[in-house]
């Protein structure tokens, strides 16, 4: 199945007309103006915290952060974020 075919029937509708070169957007520049606003502050960063955590625990995380090619300090950020909005999902070990 592919992915276009997942959508419902307006999602549908929109991707057509985009597609066709139909699609009008409606947002405006205060509009658009105003959502840019609420996503820079969505994702500001203005606090700082000290956390102790081990040293195994740290040397992974910077391993992990190696590896996605960002500061350490930024996935710990996002882990918090995704904990703190529900999209982090805790794996449980195989019995």
């Amino acid at each position: 199945m592919t992915k276009k075919n997942m959508l419902d029937q307006e999602e549908q509708s929109l991707l057509d007309a985009l597609e066709a070169g139909d699609y009008q957007s409606t947002l405006t520049p205060e509009r658009k103006a105003e959502l840019e606003s609420v996503a820079a502050e969505t994702f500001k960063k203005d606090k700082r915290i000290n956390i102790r955590i081990s040293r195994r625990d740290l040397l992974a995380i910077q391993s992990r952060a190696q590896r996605e090619g960002i500061p350490y300090q930024t996935l710990v950020s996002s882990i918090i974020h995704k904990y703190l909005s529900g999209s982090l999902m805790e794996v449980k070990p195989r019995s």
